[in-house]
């Protein structure tokens, strides 16, 4: 007798996409091209409910992010609903708005740690790729959330324009008392992949920066900060396990009530992602065709299907490999073995142009600068 199929592991994660608003203008940001207006985003009442649904379906960690979380007037309440369903909760900012009072109302709600962003060492280079003045905000940000005795986590998407200052903005981390440095090397989603030409870096570079992390993780002492490296999947030939297998792990929740296996994955055709308005996280999660259709490895086509490490990457990137092929179910061209690697080589190597970065605004609206 054939065992009945069992049903899916529950995710752990939870990436709350608050709001696409934000005071940055960054022109790597993975937010999609059409940002959610305002007036759509889910209610208190709606984020409460799903806060509730993810912890009854076995969620113990969220991402409170956007855009700029800050800017929902809300954010307190949505904390508090989290930590009321036992989930725990990390607030990714910008820092930009960040004031004692507003930071004592989040702590008091059950907020459990802060990730700063931050876009280089050197300020005015900061400020230049964030498109604001934002960097003595930052600064004032980390200071505000060690006095609170909250953890703090410095992440950096590093492109051509900061690469170089890999060493400084350790050294900057280090300068805040943060406890983790992250060094998340561009993954070309939304924005990003828009301004693909601008942001890639030289292989030099990154060989570059890659040696200076080594030589500072050398340096650390046992009590020291964390130091995370996120390959960058366009130069090193692997691919990644994205968001640790489709629908395997984690589910992302977009300002509208869109719910996703990724941020990414509404880009892809015929998905039909659903939306938390009209069914419950458990349904969507277990029998909706955005989470099933390539969960597992039974999908996969060759040289996937005979892959030994078909268990390990689950043929990398789905979003990747439409962006790069137009066809969401190839093997991710960062892969070695790809029959499509050549396209990713082609793009490291010889991708590199004066373009303009094309930056990232408020709903509806871009604007081409320099």
């Amino acid at each position: 007798m054939t065992p009945a199929a069992s049903a899916p592991a529950r995710p752990w994660a939870l990436l709350a996409e608050l709001t696409h608003a934000c005071p940055l203008h960054c022109g790597y940001c993975s937010n999609p091209l059409e940002l959610t207006r305002r007036s759509r985003e889910l209610t208190t009442a709606q984020w409460t409910d799903v806060m509730r649904q993810a912890g009854e379906f076995g969620v113990v960690h969220t991402h409170l992010s956007g855009g700029e979380p800050l800017l929902r007037r809300d954010l307190a309440q949505i904390v508090a609903a989290a930590e009321a369903a036992e989930i725990y909760t990390q607030l990714v900012t910008s820092g930009v708005g960040l004031d004692r009072a507003r930071l004592s109302a989040l702590a008091a709600a059950g907020l459990r740690s802060v990730q700063l962003s931050v876009q280089h060492a050197d300020p005015r280079a900061c400020d230049r790729i964030a498109g604001r003045r934002s960097f003595a905000e930052k600064e004032r940000a980390a200071e505000l959330v060690r006095a609170a005795g909250l953890p703090l986590g410095l992440n950096v998407v590093l492109h051509r324009g900061n690469l170089d200052a890999v060493d400084a903005l350790i050294e900057l981390g280090l300068s805040w008392g943060v406890d983790r440095i992250e060094l998340a090397n561009t993954q070309f989603y939304g924005w990003a992949l828009l301004n693909r030409a601008a942001l890639l870096p030289t292989r030099d570079q990154l060989a570059r920066a890659r040696d200076a992390v080594e030589r500072r993780r050398e340096m650390l002492t046992p009590d020291g900060p964390e130091l995370v490296w996120v390959v960058p999947d366009y130069f090193d030939g692997v691919a990644k396990p994205c968001m640790g297998g489709w629908g395997a792990v984690s589910l992302t929740v977009t300002p509208d009530g869109t719910v996703l296996p990724c941020p990414a994955a509404a880009t892809l055709p015929d998905l039909d992602p659903p939306n938390i308005r009209d069914h419950p996280l458990a349904w969507i999660w277990d029998h909706s065709t955005a989470f099933t259709r390539y969960r597992g490895t039974g999908w996969m086509p060759e040289p996937c299907r005979g892959c030994s490490h078909r268990e390990a990457d689950f043929g990398g990137c789905r979003c990747q490999a439409y962006a790069l092929t137009g066809d969401a179910t190839r093997t991710d061209p960062a892969c070695r073995l790809s029959p499509d690697h050549g396209l990713i080589r082609s793009l490291a190597d010889d991708g590199r142009d004066g373009t303009r970065v094309i930056r990232r605004r408020a709903p509806s609206r871009t604007e081409t600068v320099g």
